[in-house]
């Protein structure tokens, strides 16, 4: 039965051939459905969505949603969903905040149950988000990230590609493409060289970012300098990705938690997200 005759569909929607649509599911004036879509139980569409073929909406997940903003404008922005996404129970994907604006989601990704994507938000492809995964709004996640249960990203961070951000994380700066973020402290472990090599990276492709990672995080240069290194030494293969990243960024990148050697330091109590460095002993 393609739609139950207890959901409720605006006459004005637009549902493609074969989309199956469960029992108290709502779908809103002038939502957009491509085809092969399947709407579970109980999900509600709002106005201003449009979903591409093939994506599965699971029960009471809600698309569409207003701002989650102070000043609401009468009029706001829209939300378009590509092809092949699960979007599991519970989860909820705000519209844009201004009329004009759209939150974006790509194709192919996964979010689970209880994801929140806030208003003006993009995310790529392939990307993961485990149950309870928090955007807030402008935040921009890249192709084939992992975002881990209960990580609560700030508004306006990127997140790059193939990135990973352990469960528990606090996410309040931008996140170099391929790194790892350890869940405890919020800070960069290496690079995510499990997830490279499943994604089909090489042997050297990995050596590459490894070089780059270096240069980065453990060279002792200044961002100037660091930038200049990207662009004269790294501008090829899935290094380059690093230089295109930080064109795009403003809230600067996750620091390593590793310190240098011989820094006679070691990490103190946490305060905003930032360490507070003690002498050692002696």
């Amino acid at each position: 039965m393609p739609i139950h005759p207890l959901a409720i569909v605006d006459a004005t929607a637009k549902l493609a051939p074969g989309v199956d649509v469960g029992p108290l599911a709502i779908i809103e004036a002038g939502v957009i459905i491509g085809e092969g879509c399947t709407i579970a139980a109980g999900a509600i569409l709002k106005t201003g969505t449009t979903l591409g073929p093939h994506n599965k909406v699971a029960e009471r997940a809600t698309i569409g949603g207003l701002p989650q903003h102070v000043n609401v404008p009468d009029q706001v922005g829209t939300i378009a969903i590509g092809s092949h996404n699960t979007i599991r129970e519970g989860v909820t994907i705000h519209r844009a905040l201004h009329e004009g604006h759209t939150t974006l989601v790509g194709d192919h990704n996964l979010l689970m149950v209880g994801a929140h994507v806030a208003h003006d938000c993009v995310v790529g492809n392939h990307a993961i988000f485990a149950n309870n995964a928090t955007l807030g709004g402008h935040v921009v996640v890249h192709d084939r990230a992992y975002v881990s249960g209960n990580v609560a990203v700030h508004q306006f961070c990127h997140i790059g590609r193939l990135a990973m951000v352990g469960g528990l994380a606090r996410v309040i700066k931008d996140v170099p493409p391929y790194v790892t973020i350890d869940g405890n402290t919020g800070y960069v472990v290496g690079l995510n060289t499990i997830g490279l090599r499943r994604a089909g990276y090489s042997h050297a492709d990995i050596s590459q970012l490894k070089a780059a990672y270096r240069t980065i995080y453990r060279s002792g240069l200044k961002w100037n300098a660091i930038l200049e290194r990207m662009q004269t030494e790294f501008n090829t293969g899935p290094a380059a990705e690093f230089g295109v990243f930080f064109q795009q960024i403003s809230r600067g990148i996750v620091p390593e938690r590793r310190l240098p050697p011989g820094a006679g330091l070691k990490l103190g109590e946490e305060a905003m997200g930032e360490p507070i460095l003690r002498k050692q002993a002696g």
